[in-house]
């Protein structure tokens, strides 16, 4: 009884220590995310561009002892969140939908394009684990999927690379969700193989669903869908990724610099996903926890942006842009490709 009551009586104190050492930083985050999305808003452009630019601009913070706690676990606990409820967003009716031509696409483009970028990242004397980054970005899902294999597969220089992967995957993502329906225009495709093309070859959902719709409701509907089925890839693909880095890490290294062969945030994405699948959970919630994944992302990226400096994006070179602009043609290629060997079978 008395331990009881001690432990109540400790709990405040804790919880009131703990926000005074990682409040400051939380705020500050908080903050940027919100002006990121007012501008986004406004100007109509991803927020988190505008979160990373914001964050770069008050990196200051982050070399302040008061903001520091509370950027790091914006930067990493928030982020494992918003990649776990990214679960919620996949349903088996959605994924069936399109048949196994499809699947078998997009199962065939995500680990070949992760493969290419690793490739070429060692042919052009870049570390190959930025290969596996941006390479995962680019055939999965691009800012989530960048942060959930940095956070899968961390190194030393593990916050520039992902925050030059996001910045580059949305500028081409963007440059994409308007050059690439004006291309399908003229290769005189359907809605559905357009809409197949465009959610298997654009990066973030958000310019996935501007292409669609702005071809045709059914277009829409079916590259959302597509791009969904990429989402899925995101739990094979880091899981992988997390096994071959745990056989890499060190044994004696110490225990933070470890890599789990299992992260907690890969088991509430399957967990999530499967209740969803089978329609455990309330609509309106999981639209909620939706909503809650693309702002905590952004969050997280604004605190990605206030731990990076311009001078350190600088150091990884133009090589390193360059080598996602190669993955991005390099998928919108096999997948044009598949659409058009095997065409709308289903």
């Amino acid at each position: 009884m008395q331990l009881a009551t001690i432990v109540d009586c400790c709990r405040p104190n804790k919880i009131r220590k703990t926000w005074e050492i990682n409040g400051p930083g939380i705020a500050a985050t908080l903050i940027v995310a919100l002006a990121a999305t007012y501008l986004s808003d406004h100007y109509h452009a991803p927020p988190v561009i505008f979160a990373l630019l914001l964050g770069m601009a008050l990196n200051q913070l982050s070399a302040e002892a008061r903001y520091l706690p509370g950027i790091n676990v914006s930067a990493r606990r928030l982020l494992r969140i918003s990649v776990a409820l990214l679960g919620l967003r996949i349903t088996f009716g959605q994924i069936g939908a399109l048949g196994w031509s499809t699947w078998i696409m997009v199962v065939v483009s995500v680990p070949l394009t992760v493969l290419f970028g690793w490739a070429l990242a060692k042919a052009m004397k870049i570390d190959g684990r930025y290969g596996v980054l941006s390479g995962g970005a680019v055939g999965i899902c691009g800012a989530s999927a960048a942060m959930a294999i940095a956070v899968a597969w961390p190194c030393k220089d593990s916050e520039r690379d992902t925050v030059v992967v996001i910045a580059c995957i949305t500028t081409y993502s963007t440059i994409a969700m308007v050059l690439y329906p004006v291309l399908v225009a003229h290769l005189h495709l359907d809605p559905v193989q357009t809409g197949r093309f465009l959610g298997g070859s654009i990066h973030d959902v958000a310019q996935v669903v501007a292409a669609g719709y702005a071809s045709s409701p059914q277009t829409g509907d079916t590259a959302t869908i597509v791009k969904l089925m990429r989402v899925a890839m995101l739990l094979p693909v880091v899981f992988i990724i997390t096994i071959v880095a745990a056989k890499k890490t060190d044994l004696d290294a110490p225990p933070q610099e470890k890599v789990p062969l299992l992260p907690g945030f890969l088991i509430a994405f399957v967990v999530l996903a499967a209740l969803n699948g089978f329609n455990l959970v309330a609509a309106p919630v999981a639209a909620v926890l939706t909503e809650a994944s693309k702002w905590l992302l952004v969050v997280s990226v604004a605190a990605l942006g206030m731990k990076t400096s311009l001078r350190e994006m600088m150091a990884v070179g133009k090589r390193a842009i360059a080598l996602i602009a190669a993955e991005t043609i390099f998928l919108a290629l096999l997948v044009l490709s598949w659409i058009l060997t095997v065409g709308g079978a289903r």
